[in-house]
C-alpha cells in the first residue's frame, strides 16, 4: 500500500520545513503508516518530498530493507553508535547518531507529531536541528483517507469479528435460564454463564481467524449503562447484553467494529422500544451518510430521533447522565478510534472514509442498548462494510 503523502508535501512546503520525523516504535499508527515497517523497539522515519527513509538497529536492518517502503534504511552502527555510546551514553549518542542522518539527508528542520518524545527533541535542537509540533493533524488525516487496500484489510478483519460475534450469539442461544440462589442467571452446559466466558470465546474465535484483541466489552444489566465499561460477572436473562468486540489484523494491523445488544428471555417493552428507536437512529445516520456531509450532520439526525422520542442527548442536556450520551461515531483503521469524527465537531466526510454508526442509549435503572455497524463513505454514498444480522432476542 503507497499511500498519498501529497498533502503532507504541502504541509511541510507552507510551513519551510525540510521533513517530518517520527521517532516510535511500530504500535505507533503514524510511524507504521509512513515507515510501512512495524518493530518493537523505537526507530527514526524521515519523510521528505524527495525521499521516505528509516534509522533502525542492526538487528532491524535487514528485516527492514525487505519489509518497509521506505526508499533508504540506514542502521545506528552506520555512525558509530557504539563508540558513541561508551562515550556519552546511549542517549545522547543516538541523538548524535539522528543529526548525522538528517544531515546527510539535507534535513536542518522537521515537523514531528505533537506527542513526539520531548527528549529526542530536545538533543535534536541542542544539535542544531529545528523541531517543531505537528499541530494540523495533516498525517492523521491523510490516513483517514482509505485507500481500496485499506478499506479491504479492514472488510477482512471485519469478517473475523462477525465469527466472533456468531460465536457470541451461539453461546447465548444454548444457554439455558437457571437460579444461582441470587436471582436467575444464565447457565451454559451446567455452569454459570459469565462476561468472562463469552469473552474468552470472543478471543479464541479471533485468534483463530488472525485477529487479536487487548479487550472486548461483554456487559450486562446495569453495567451495559456505562459505554464503556468491560462487564464482568454472570448474565443474567431478560437484561440487555452489550457486545462490542473492536479487533486488529495481526497480519495488517487493521481494525474492525462492531455492537450488538442481545436479551435471553424477555426483554420487556422498554428495551424493545429503545430497540427500535435505535434501528431507526442507525437508519437515519445511514441516510445522511454521503461525500460532503458532516460528521455533524449525521450526529444531529441520530440525535433528532431520540430527541423527538423525547429522551435527553447531550445535544439537548450536556450534563444528562442517561439517554444517548456520545457521539455517534469514529473512524476506524490503523487505531481502533482516529479520524473522523462523527459527533458535534466532526467536519466533512470523504470518499475512503471508514467510520462507525454506533448510536445508544443508557440508564443505570433499565441498562443499555448500542447498536454499531462499520461503513466506507463511497464518491456516490456509503458501503456497510458489515454483513451481521441485527436481532434483539436470542
Amino acid at each position: 500500500m503507497e499511500p498519498d503523502l501529497s498533502q503532507l508535501e504541502d504541509y511541510l512546503a507552507s510551513a519551510g520545513l525540510d521533513g517530518y520525523l517520527v521517532d516510535a516504535d511500530g504500535s505507533n499508527s503514524t510511524q507504521r503508516y509512513l515507515s510501512g515497517f512495524d518493530a518493537p523497539d523505537p526507530f527514526v522515519t524521515l519523510f521528505t518530498p524527495e525521499t521516505t527513509a528509516i534509522l533502525v538497529s542492526s538487528l532491524e536492518f535487514g528485516r527492514a530493507k525487505k519489509e518497509s517502503r521506505a526508499d533508504d534504511v540506514s542502521r545506528l552502527a552506520d555512525y558509530e553508535y557504539r563508540s558513541l555510546a561508551a562515550e556519552h551514553g546511549t542517549d545522547e549518542a543516538r541523538a548524535r547518531v539522528v543529526a548525522a542522518w538528517l544531515e546527510d539527508h539535507a534535513v536542518g528542520s522537521i515537523a514531528a507529531p505533537d506527542r513526539f518524545p520531548l527528549g529526542p527533541a530536545d538533543r535534536l535542537r541542542e544539535r542544531g536541528i529545528a523541531v517543531e509540533a505537528e499541530t494540523e493533524d495533516v498525517v492523521t488525516e491523510i490516513r483517514a483517507r482509505k485507500t481500496d487496500e485499506e478499506i479491504e484489510w479492514i472488510r477482512e478483519a471485519q469478517r473475523a469479528n462477525e465469527a466472533a460475534m456468531r460465536a457470541t450469539n451461539d453461546l447465548l442461544d444454548a444457554a439455558t435460564i437457571g437460579d444461582d440462589g441470587d436471582g436467575d442467571v444464565l447457565r451454559y452446559e451446567g455452569e454459570v454463564l459469565t462476561s468472562e466466558r463469552v469473552k474468552r470465546e470472543i478471543e479464541t474465535t479471533l485468534l483463530e481467524r488472525g485477529c487479536a484483541l487487548d479487550e472486548t466489552i461483554v456487559a450486562c444489566g446495569a453495567d451495559a449503562a456505562d459505554p464503556h465499561d468491560r462487564g464482568s460477572g454472570p448474565l443474567r436473562p431478560h437484561e440487555p447484553i452489550i457486545v462490542d468486540i473492536f479487533p486488529q489484523s495481526k497480519a495488517t494491523k487493521y481494525h474492525a467494529d462492531m455492537t450488538r445488544t442481545f436479551v435471553k428471555g424477555d426483554p420487556g417493552a422498554e428495551i424493545r422500544e429503545w430497540f427500535d428507536l435505535t434501528r431507526e437512529a442507525m437508519d437515519a445516520a445511514f441516510d445522511a451518510i454521503e461525500p460532503g456531509v458532516t460528521g455533524e450532520a449525521v450526529h444531529d439526525a441520530v440525535c433528532d430521533v431520540y430527541e423527538d422520542a423525547g429522551l435527553p442527548t447531550l445535544r439537548s442536556d450536556p450534563t444528562t447522565e442517561t439517554g444517548f450520551i456520545h457521539s455517534t461515531g469514529h473512524g476506524v483503521g490503523l487505531d481502533v478510534h482516529e479520524l473522523p469524527r462523527v459527533s458535534p465537531d466532526g467536519g466533512e466526510l470523504e470518499p475512503g472514509h471508514v467510520i462507525t454508526v454506533e448510536p445508544g442509549l443508557y440508564d443505570p435503572e433499565i441498562g443499555g442498548m448500542r447498536l454499531e455497524d462499520l461503513v466506507v463513505v463511497t464518491e456516490d454514498g456509503h458501503e456497510n462494510l458489515t454483513e451481521h444480522p441485527i436481532e434483539l432476542r436470542v
